[in-house]
């Protein structure tokens, strides 16, 4: 086979490797959006569920329980003097963070909406009551060894320092109506990300791994073609060196060729039968003699 059409057909056959795994990657992606898209439904319905109250599962300076991304219920005043402005990253946006003094005396932080600009109005005074989704601490500040700096994210080492009193470990997102009530833009919560099934993590995993195969079996394939000449192989090595070392015998030569013969010399064995009747001669002759020679004696 001459050497551009081989080499043809081994692209070919790489290029049939790559083809299969890019649609084997498109299949782990495909299972891939689908594991993530069950967990953002399971996030979405937990943070649907019913509210349940924040002292059963949140109580100010104790580990939190099953509470992040769930709505919870609680009741206290705000305090005026605990309140932040914190960047959204878009434009001129803040989040009104203010401090709610809890009936047993801790804080929680609840961020109550979201203002244009720095002139954030008074949160409601006296004792209210309100709901929202529960969140862990947010990141770091860029310069936490300064806690009078400006926080960029809701942090509540940073808080802890700042406000007079024991914070709960998390804090609270006002729903979209209790925002309005309050004269500010509702926040649109990053719920924690949850987990879908995970069959079908394997499965995306799988596809991905049978992609790699295609590539390293369509390479292997391509090699060996260039090899042998041809996917079913052309002659071996074993074939080429035994017609290589038959290539000075005659026909006669090949057919009458005997595993007794030596080097290929063609000398017969003793087993010939064509010399079978010269050696039982011989024999006959040697014993004739033999029988003269003890006469004689």
């Amino acid at each position: 086979m001459s050497r551009a059409p081989l080499i043809l057909r081994q692209l070919g056959i790489v290029l049939l490797g790559l083809v299969l795994a890019a649609v084997m990657v498109g299949l782990g992606l495909w299972q891939l959006g689908v594991y993530n898209a069950q967990g953002q439904k399971q996030a979405a319905e937990r943070a649907s569920a019913p509210a349940v109250a924040l002292d059963s599962v949140a109580r100010p300076g104790q580990q939190v329980g099953d509470a992040y991304g769930r709505q919870v219920s609680f009741s206290g005043s705000y305090d005026k003097a605990l309140q932040e402005l914190i960047p959204t990253g878009s434009g001129d946006r803040y989040r009104v963070l203010t401090g709610l003094r809890l009936p047993d005396g801790g804080i929680l932080p609840v961020v109550r909406g979201m203002v244009v600009g720095r002139d954030a109005p008074a949160p409601p005074t006296g004792q209210v009551s309100g709901t929202g989704i529960f969140m862990p601490s947010e990141g770091s500040n860029p310069d936490p060894a300064d806690p009078s700096a400006q926080p960029t994210t809701v942090v509540l080492p940073t808080l802890t320092q700042q406000w007079n009193g024991l914070l709960v470990n998390g804090f609270a997102t006002l729903g979209a109506d209790q925002s309005r009530a309050q004269s500010l833009q509702p926040v649109v919560v990053s719920l924690p990300s949850s987990h879908g099934r995970l069959q079908n993590g394997f499965y995306a995993l799988q596809w991905w791994v049978f992609a790699a195969f295609a590539i390293w079996f369509g390479v292997r394939m391509a090699r060996d073609f260039g090899r042998n000449g041809g996917l079913m192989g052309g002659d071996t090595d074993d074939e080429i060196r035994g017609d290589r070392d038959g290539a000075g015998a005659t026909p006669s030569q090949k057919k009458d060729a005997h595993p007794g013969t030596v080097g290929g010399s063609g000398l017969m064995s003793i087993t010939n039968p064509a010399a079978e009747p010269v050696m039982s001669a011989r024999r006959q002759q040697a014993n004739t003699d033999s029988a003269s020679d003890r006469t004689t004696t």
